[in-house]
């Protein structure tokens, strides 16, 4: 095929579905993996009939430790390369560490953090290969502010995601390859419905602490088509990850103790 390929992970819907269309309008074919088929073949309809390229919808459960080997077998199974990869997949698993399963954890850990960098680490050969290659890491804010009680492991693997990023992209400097990480604040996505959090951060923070998903993905594929290591979206979020920097981990750590009841269930 004359058309690059994107993969994109999680894509059945907020900040991976916005990935999709906007990869798809910059004419790249898309290959689309989430769990729930259904939404899968519906979004890569739309893109077929508004872009004119191809779109392959492939269901798959990255919590499953075979689930990065399904996905890449189903894309060379269609003759395709991967030329950009969307590490989207991901949620929140809200309660303290204590009363939380290990099964649940281990899911979790598999599915954003050990499956990430599986799915890079065998794609990214073929992109030094051919000399071209973009990588996003959907990471956030969290991964650049203290952690805070509930989603234990999420900052966590959030701060993990940056340094992988920012490696990546010096290890990849003169080779063509672009890594990103993407770190949005609060995404206008299914993200708190699914978490049991939406009532919660719908009435306790302001309207202008949100993005919509098609921004904070346009921002995150023009930072890795820059080369940006690392993309904080809009400027109440750029003030906070300058503010968590400068100020004593102390007072930060105090901060978020303070507010975090606002967007974490405990």
């Amino acid at each position: 095929m004359a058309r690059r390929l994107a993969l994109i992970t999680g894509a059945s819907a907020g900040i991976g579905a916005a990935f999709a269309r906007i990869y798809a309008s910059h004419g790249y074919d898309v290959a689309l993996t989430a769990r729930r088929l259904d939404r899968l073949e519906a979004l890569a309809a739309e893109i077929r009939m508004r872009f004119g390229v191809e779109a392959y919808a492939i269901a798959a459960d990255l919590a499953d430790p075979g689930g990065v080997d399904a996905v890449l077998a189903a894309v060379a199974a269609e003759g395709r390369e991967v030329d950009a990869l969307v590490n989207n997949a991901g949620y929140g698993l809200p309660g303290t560490f204590d009363k939380t399963s290990w099964a649940d954890q281990s899911a979790f850990l598999q599915v954003m953090l050990t499956s990430v960098c599986e799915m890079t680490h065998k794609v990214l050969p073929g992109m030094v290969e051919r000399r071209f290659g973009r990588i996003v890491n959907v990471a956030s804010l969290a991964g650049l502010a203290p952690g805070s009680a509930g989603h234990t492991l999420y900052a966590a693997t959030k701060s993990f995601l940056v340094k992988f990023s920012q490696s990546l992209h010096l290890e990849n400097l003169s080779n063509g390859v672009h890594a990103s990480a993407l770190c949005p604040g609060f995404t206008l996505s299914e993200f708190h419905d699914v978490n049991g959090t939406r009532a919660q951060v719908s009435q306790s923070l302001p309207a202008w602490m949100w993005m919509g998903a098609d921004e904070v993905a346009a921002a995150g594929y023009e930072a890795a088509e820059a080369n940006r290591p690392v993309c904080v979206t809009g400027a109440p979020n750029k003030a906070i990850a300058v503010l968590a920097k400068l100020i004593p981990d102390e007072w930060a750590l105090a901060l978020i103790a303070s507010q975090g009841g606002k967007f974490r269930k405990v």
